[in-house]
């Protein structure tokens, strides 16, 4: 972990302001490999149609640094957003890669979407604690569950990239309501994160600002746990499981739920078209 923590890596973050998602390339510098984390696809559920204008300003990075693309992370199958994975690694190569407890998540939500596909939609998936590289940069999977199953932190180099299990300290943490939560299991992935070095860098995977500041995503362990309303240390598990069951049943399900946990599951590709040759998002009626 100490030889990990000395490289420095090369950070470029991009914000969506629709689902207040952060995208990272995560590099050495130019001409140097990169990894691509939670990219986006835009997606408007009025009319139905996707765009990939967060994906290109994301490949014009890349391209402009004569970057490789290795890997696209994703940190889980997000309830918030369709995956941008499947458009990039078409314009820029590269492998797709999540937690192996996907399998868990896919079978909570197989009596609503029946699937498509199989597991090897995704290119790797990630053990806990497996070490992988990006060029030159050390990568670990930190299988950090309690938002889903099969959430994954990515320590890579000096940074991790804590996905769904913290916000910025003023926002405290992700709900653990959706199919296979557990708020004492994302305590205590939290803790386990928490353990890195005091300076060690966190990267948001979202982020809602309260009134009087714009959007950020970047702290460290130290100021989460000095300062994190939900995690700061002191906290004590009980006392997080008992604010987290409150929170939680006050939460409205998020806007995209419905279309992106479809994509999501299958490393972010749509549906097949059907017989008129049109691709088709379901919508359960009193199922969730």
């Amino acid at each position: 972990m100490h030889a990990q923590h000395a490289q420095q890596a090369q950070i470029q973050a991009f914000f969506d302001q629709a689902t207040a998602t952060v995208t990272y390339v995560v590099h050495q510098g130019r001409g140097s490999a990169c990894a691509i984390i939670d990219p986006v696809l835009d997606y408007e559920a009025a009319s139905g149609r996707t765009a990939t204008v967060s994906a290109d300003r994301v490949i014009a990075y890349v391209r402009e640094h004569g970057l490789r693309l290795d890997w696209l992370l994703e940190t889980h199958a997000h309830a918030d957003h369709l995956s941008g994975a499947p458009y990039i690694a078409s314009r820029l190569g590269g492998r797709t890669g999540i937690g192996e407890a996907i399998g868990k998540v896919r079978k909570s939500f197989s009596a609503v979407f029946p699937h498509h596909g199989s597991l090897g939609e995704f290119d790797h998936l990630f053990a806990p604690d497996e070490q992988f590289a990006i060029g030159g940069l050390t990568a670990r999977a930190i299988h950090v569950p309690g938002h889903t199953p099969a959430d994954m932190a990515f320590h890579i180099g000096d940074a991790v990239f804590v996905g769904d299990t913290l916000f910025m300290p003023d926002v405290g943490t992700a709900r653990c309501d959706f199919p296979g939560g557990d708020a004492a299991a994302l305590y205590q992935s939290v803790r386990r994160i928490l353990e890195l070095p005091a300076d060690t860098r966190l990267f948001m995977c979202h982020d809602y600002p309260p009134a009087g500041r714009g959007p950020a995503w970047e702290s460290t362990v130290a100021a989460q746990r000095a300062h994190n309303i939900h995690l700061r240390d002191g906290i004590s598990q009980d006392d997080f499981v008992a604010m987290r069951t409150r929170r939680d049943d006050t939460l409205a399900m998020p806007a995209l739920i419905l279309p992106a946990i479809q994509v999501n599951l299958h490393a972010g590709r749509l549906p097949p078209p059907e017989g008129n040759g049109v691709r088709y998002l379901k919508i359960p009626l009193n199922a969730l």
